[in-house]
This record gives C-alpha cells, sequence and structure tokens, in this order.
C-alpha cells in the first residue's frame, strides 16, 4: 500500500497553498509530519517478509538491505 505525502502531510495539519504549489506547517505541524513520514517507514520495515534461514551475517546483511529497499519503495523514492 502506498502512502502519499500529501495524505500525511494533510493528516499533520498542514495547509496546502496552490500559488505556488507549497505547503505550510507550524512548528507543531511540522514535528506531527516528521512523525507520521517516521511510523510510516517503520510500518514498511516491518512488513519486510523474512526468508533467510542460513548464517547470522548473510541474514543481517539481507535484512538490512530488504528493509533499506522497502522504505525506498514503499515512498516510491529511487
Amino acid at each position: 500500500m502506498k502512502t502519499d505525502i500529501a495524505q500525511l502531510a494533510e493528516a499533520a495539519g498542514g495547509t496546502r497553498k496552490y500559488v505556488p504549489a507549497v505547503w505550510q506547517f507550524y512548528d507543531s505541524e511540522l514535528q506531527k509530519f516528521a512523525e507520521l513520514i517516521v511510523r510510516e517507514c517503520n510500518r514498511a520495515v516491518l512488513e519486510v517478509p523474512c526468508y533467510y534461514k542460513d548464517y547470522r551475517a548473510q541474514i543481517e546483511e539481507a535484512v538490512i538491505h530488504d528493509c533499506a529497499r522497502a522504505v525506498l519503495e514503499h515512498f516510491e523514492v529511487q
């Protein structure tokens, strides 16, 4: 499931201005926006399935890479 950054900005209380197209936040809203993004990242990482049952080093490396990739894919960042 892709979470739109605009949805998070709106959920944090940000105000969208259309000319120019920008978001405005008060300090507390900006903090909330950052927290929502971190929670979404955490959720995406927790949803990564683990298929590894080999040696510990291989497992740790593979999981770290899968988690990093999952966060980027979740926010569609290349």
